[in-house]
């Protein structure tokens, strides 16, 4: 047989069936086998990682890149550095804060343009459901984009506006038939509407915040979503899940068959609404972080299965936008900077609660991979598919800092704190593109498109 471009080997591999003691050995950016050590050793190159962790690339289907339109919030160039410096080897972009929003074919086109030389890591797209586009669901599918994503409130743009029960209801049986994926926002506006205080005065206090974005306007959208989703039989995705109150209905709908999954967030793992102080806006998101008892029943939704997945939703902006000089949680752009810092994140809290490496890779690589339509291709380590591998340290920490950080923009709740999992090398389909701090290729990042799913 051919001499293999590269052995990566390491006492720690996560693989499908366990993590062990394995060679993955690597042609042409493809994992041509995961073998018993020592592996191969004629090989044109052959990394040992000795007791570091070698797993698949961490699979991020919840990111905002904000390009084009919107670069100087973020954009492909800085959001995908930040990713591989965080072991992300695959984002999917959502079809919001970008300029235009991805409604359109010609809007995706300009997006993969933007995209073009410029990302480190490889990407896909998702397109936006929006009440005046039923004519450009098909024509975005047949384009390249993964799925669809949807708001049932205020997205904060005026060009993406949500969509109501009749909307869905003629986009979902479209979708079916297609096999694609619909991503919800699930919040429901009636809940919000009624917990909005006299002449909207909310500011400094994140309680107040807090109670104008009630756990019941989850639980509504989410019922809402059952029940068309039982009616159309279209998979569904719950995005950013932050009340466990929804877990119950969630678990029971999953039992009978219904196609739907869940994700949660890293802040919704990590934090708790009473320990984040006045004014600290940098937290505001939404829907907003509950109370501890969410945390830790959202934690064991995902031990349970009920939960799928964690991603991101890394959205960033300009820290004006963010309102730190005043503390305004009403003015302030709701969003969490996280992408690069999310592994660690999920990581901290998983050692914490005895969960291992390999639930881990469950909830960031491979689940991830699958509601995107790209695995087995992302998000394993396995025969045929992209070498996409994350080599780390678990037994390592670091404290956040701004200096480190790579988004452009360094405003983060995760800022002074010491987070454990410190990722070494990164690689795309075979090449190390980060190494312990430093870039070291140019920017290859291919675009993932549906018609070449896995």
């Amino acid at each position: 047989m051919a001499r293999p471009d590269l052995v990566i080997v390491s006492r720690r591999v996560v693989t499908p069936a366990g993590t062990r003691p394995a060679a993955v050995v690597i042609d042409g950016g493809t994992i041509r086998a995961v073998e018993p050590l020592p592996g191969p050793t004629q090989t044109a190159e052959r990394v040992d990682a000795g007791d570091a962790v070698v797993m698949p690339g961490v699979v991020d289907t919840h990111v905002h890149v904000n390009e084009p339109g919107r670069t100087e919030w973020e954009g492909f160039e800085t959001a995908s550095m930040a990713a591989a410096a965080g072991g992300v080897t695959t984002l999917v972009d959502m079809p919001l804060n970008s300029s235009p929003v991805t409604t359109s074919v010609d809007a995706l086109r300009r997006k993969v343009d933007a995209a073009r030389g410029a990302a480190y890591v490889d990407y896909g797209c998702w397109g936006g459901l929006v009440p005046a586009n039923a004519d450009q669901l098909v024509p975005l599918l047949d384009a390249g984009v993964l799925g669809f994503k949807c708001f049932l409130v205020d997205s904060g743009l005026e060009e993406f506006p949500p969509v109501g029960e009749a909307e869905l209801e003629r986009a979902m049986p479209v979708l079916a038939t297609h096999d694609a994926v619909l991503l919800v926002h699930a919040e429901a506006p009636g809940p919000i509407a009624a917990a909005r205080p006299a002449g909207g005065a909310l500011a400094r206090r994140y309680a107040d915040y807090l109670r104008s974005r009630p756990a019941e306007a989850e639980q509504q959208a989410i019922d809402l979503l059952i029940r068309l989703c039982e009616r159309h039989r279209c998979r569904v995705h719950i995005v950013h899940l932050a009340s466990a109150d929804a877990l119950a209905q969630l678990a029971s709908a999953k039992r009978t068959g219904l196609p739907i999954s869940v994700e949660t967030c890293p802040h919704y793992l990590t934090f708790a609404a009473e320990e984040i102080p006045d004014g600290a806006t940098t937290f505001k998101c939404a829907p907003p972080i509950r109370d501890g008892t969410h945390r830790e029943r959202l934690w064991r939704g995902l031990a349970e299965g009920i939960v799928d997945l964690v991603a991101s939703d890394h959205s960033p902006c300009p820290p004006a936008m963010k309102r730190l000089d005043r503390g305004d949680f009403v003015g302030a752009w709701g969003g969490i900077a996280s992408l690069q810092l999310s592994l660690a994140a999920v990581w901290t809290g998983a050692q914490a609660r005895g969960c291992p490496v390999d639930a881990v890779a469950r909830w960031m690589c491979a689940a991830p991979a699958r509601l995107a339509g790209l695995a087995p291709r992302k998000g394993a380590l396995v025969p045929g598919g992209d070498a996409d591998i994350l080599i780390w340290d678990p037994e390592s920490s670091f404290v956040v800092s701004a200096d480190m950080v790579r988004h452009r923009h360094k405003a983060t709740p995760y800022e002074g704190m010491r987070l454990h999992g410190s990722v070494v090398e990164t690689y795309v389909r075979g090449r190390r593109v980060y190494d312990r701090g430093t870039f070291t290729a140019e920017p290859g990042g291919r675009w993932l498109e549906r018609s070449v799913r896995g």
